[in-house]
């Protein structure tokens, strides 16, 4: 299984014949390494909340390869009704979705989509070849993820640390310490200056508490 980042909270999971992507946010993205017509194939599109940063193209690219989108209910049927895409809807919970083990977690964030308030922001925990990766979305830090751990495991824990609108770095790693993932990568930093971080200090501080901290690039991918 590969793990691409494609910039602010979008990675693309290639497992297999599989093509995943999550807040495929492309290209409005000044940090983006890829534009929405890159992605001839997809199969499943993951949104964490209606934020055009996070919606992003999912709709574009679901309309022209019929992937489907997997969002919580509310964005779902707005999906379905006003765009005609192939959307699954969900909530706080567990589901088997096309073969994947699919967990949808609460996130501490808005969501909402010019102005009209849809939905509430998740993360989703995604069991990919035996693998748990957790995307938290847009969230500050909560003891809840403590159990997200206990109940799943999670083995690469994606984690916002731009602060302002999501954790910061000093919360990020309070939810390692909450998580104990085997690896995290940071996500929802650098893309404008109200959310600039150091994710190198995140990464040397992560370590102290027994966390392997990658650093992506946009456009770098990782083995997991």
């Amino acid at each position: 299984m590969k793990l691409r980042y494609l910039g602010h909270a979008a990675f693309e999971i290639k497992a297999k014949e599989r093509i995943i992507l999550i807040d495929p946010f492309l290209k409005n993205n000044p940090k983006s390494c890829a534009k929405p017509e890159d992605f001839e194939k997809a199969d499943l599109i993951f949104v964490t909340h209606a934020h055009a940063d996070h919606l992003g193209d999912a709709i574009e690219i679901a309309s022209r390869t019929g992937a489907k989108i997997v969002a919580i209910y509310d964005i779902a049927q707005w999906l379905s009704e006003e765009y005609k895409v192939n959307a699954i809807g969900m909530n706080y919970g567990k589901a088997n979705i096309e073969g994947l083990q699919v967990v949808m977690l609460p996130a501490w964030h808005s969501s909402s989509f010019e102005g009209k308030a849809l939905g509430n922001a998740c993360g989703f925990i995604l069991g990919i070849e035996g693998k748990n990766i957790y995307h938290a979305g847009d969230t500050c830090v909560f003891s809840d993820m403590k159990l997200f751990a206990e109940l799943y495991g999670i083995d690469v824990a994606l984690l916002p640390i731009g602060g302002h609108f999501t954790m910061d770095v000093k919360q990020a790693l309070k939810a390692l310490e909450l998580i104990k993932p085997k690896l995290a990568i940071p996500m929802h930093y650098n893309t404008w200056p109200l959310i600039q971080a150091n994710a190198q200090e995140f990464k040397e501080k992560a370590k102290e508490i027994g966390v392997e901290v990658i650093l992506l690039n946009p456009g770098e991918r990782i083995e997991i």
